[in-house]
């Protein structure tokens, strides 16, 4: 089906194809100047939007291929507010847009005859929305009602959403404006799985001699990075190494590494420490007892999936044994506090393969569980093959996503993270469960965005947080492994510029 968008006045166009994509997917969208042929196949929508006597003023209205003529369904002035500059108030802007928004999902659910599960969110972090309304001291009830009237979730998301929220607060109202998090990226993997677009690199061939270069350069920047946080006076409260996969490189140059961050930086205020094992066929006994010997507090090891025809799928090299294997020799050693990462809508996988994968993890009982919905990212070889890979539905998504709940309960877990992604089947999330006590306080952070947290390494992001501005700057590491090495000062910099 294609959509045919006709717009006078251009002041809601990304909020009208923002919400056309939930009920179109990857089916086309056109910005027209006239009415489509008589013929058409599809559905016209035509918006007329201004400004008028201190007021928005839109209307909307519809045909489909089938009808033989333009229905208003939709005719709206809202009311502007104006600040002492004569613009339009930051808010009452946003508000608008909102209304909008729910205007043309109540127009395209009518005619296609569709709900949203998270209605007309599409922003990474909802529960962004939840802590503002917790933080005017607005009631459960009173939550859940605008999630639901207002946003259009529905009742099971916003139950959700108002759950993972309770749980991050605990976490949230520790924060300290001196308090930061960390995060060193190891850009390498043994392969390159089909829906990947990480910054990541094979170990093989001309990129895996750049290994002991590339450690070089991020123990330069971490020194360099030492210095800003003294002078700052931040304390480190969570570390994240993640990748790739940091297990991915040899045994030696991860003690290196490990022991580098330890003898360089202050961990005294250090709460959690998290190191992505991730894939099995990156981990022995000697890589694990290298990790065991540090600081290190919660590891992850990520099957995806416990179905062994899908991993050769998505160009895994080990088996749901060899991830038995490796969970059951990470607790030999002593790690309690594992994470193990799963993902909905796997190429070829059903609802009763994705069971199979719960049940197993089920009966391995890690601390924390990770549940993704499949998002086909731009720079990943599925999206680039589409055609050759079999991709379910998205009630099947949501059908599979609606077991996650049971095993996790079962296991002693509960939600206490969720973000959500552009292009993800169903228009669904992703979503941390963990016992109680083994929450991730890097997870949270990153998501909620309260808290300053510097990045290292290649690709790495900084996010330096003013809460009293309610503002976030950026500084951008270069993600090529080569400019990465040769530039590493200029990160450094970057990082200063942005913390003085």
């Amino acid at each position: 089906m294609i959509l045919y968008i006709k717009l006078e006045g251009q002041e809601f166009k990304y909020q009208i194809e923002d919400v056309a994509r939930l009920f179109l997917c990857d089916e086309e969208i056109i910005f027209c100047e006239n009415e489509p042929p008589e013929d058409f196949g599809g559905i016209f929508l035509s918006g007329s939007f201004g400004m008028q006597s201190g007021r928005a003023v839109f209307e909307l209205g519809i045909k489909e291929n089938r009808a033989g003529r333009l229905n208003c369904l939709s005719s709206m002035a809202i009311p502007l507010v104006y600040d002492a500059c004569g613009q339009i108030e930051h808010e009452n802007r946003k508000a608008v847009r909102r209304i909008v928004k729910k205007e043309i999902y109540r127009v395209l659910s009518e005619c296609t005859g569709k709900k949203m599960p998270w209605g007309i969110l599409t922003g990474i972090r909802p529960a962004k929305i939840v802590h503002e309304l917790m933080e005017k001291n607005m009631p459960r009830e009173d939550i859940l009602n605008t999630l639901t009237q207002y946003y259009m979730l529905s009742e099971d998301k916003a139950v959700l959403l108002y759950e993972v929220a309770c749980t991050e607060r605990s976490i949230l109202e520790k924060t300290t404006d001196d308090l930061i998090s960390l995060y060193i990226g190891i850009p390498f993997c043994t392969t390159r799985c089909v829906y990947c677009s990480f910054t990541s690199n094979p170990t093989g061939g001309k990129y895996g001699a750049m290994v002991g270069d590339y450690i070089k350069a991020l123990k330069a920047e971490i020194s360099g990075v030492r210095e800003l946080i003294r002078e700052r006076g931040y304390k480190i409260q969570s570390l994240y190494i993640g990748g790739g996969t940091p297990t991915a490189i040899q045994s030696g140059l991860l003690k290196e590494l490990l022991e580098f961050i330890e003898e360089t930086f202050d961990l005294s205020h250090l709460e959690e420490y998290t190191l992505e094992a991730g894939r099995p066929d990156t981990i022995d006994e000697e890589k694990l007892k290298v990790i065991k010997d540090s600081k290190v507090s919660r590891i992850s090891i990520n099957p995806q999936t416990m179905n062994d025809e899908t991993l050769k799928v998505i160009g895994r090299n080990h088996t749901s044994k060899d991830i038995i294997n490796a969970v059951s020799l990470a607790r030999r050693m002593g790690f309690d506090n594992i994470n193990m990462d799963v993902i909905i809508g796997l190429p070829g996988e059903s609802p009763e393969m994705f069971e199979n994968t719960l049940q197993q993890i089920a009966e391995l009982k890690p601390e924390s569980l990770t549940v993704h919905t499949m998002a086909i990212k731009r720079a990943s070889k599925l999206n680039e093959e589409k055609e050759q890979y079999r991709l379910i539905s998205a009630d099947e998504a949501s059908y599979m996503i609606d077991m996650a709940p049971k095993y996790a309960s079962d296991m002693g877990m509960v939600p206490y993270y969720l973000y959500r992604q552009k292009n993800m089947l169903g228009n669904l999330e992703n979503i941390g469960y963990c016992k109680p006590g083994s929450e991730s306080i890097y997870n949270i952070q990153i998501m909620e965005e309260k808290q300053t947290i510097i990045a290292l390494g290649a690709g790495a992001i900084t996010k330096v947080v003013y809460p009293s501005e309610n503002r976030i700057e950026r500084a951008f590491n270069v993600k090529s492994l080569e400019d990465y090495i040769s530039r590493v000062e200029e990160m450094i910099e970057r990082k200063k510029e942005l913390l003085i």
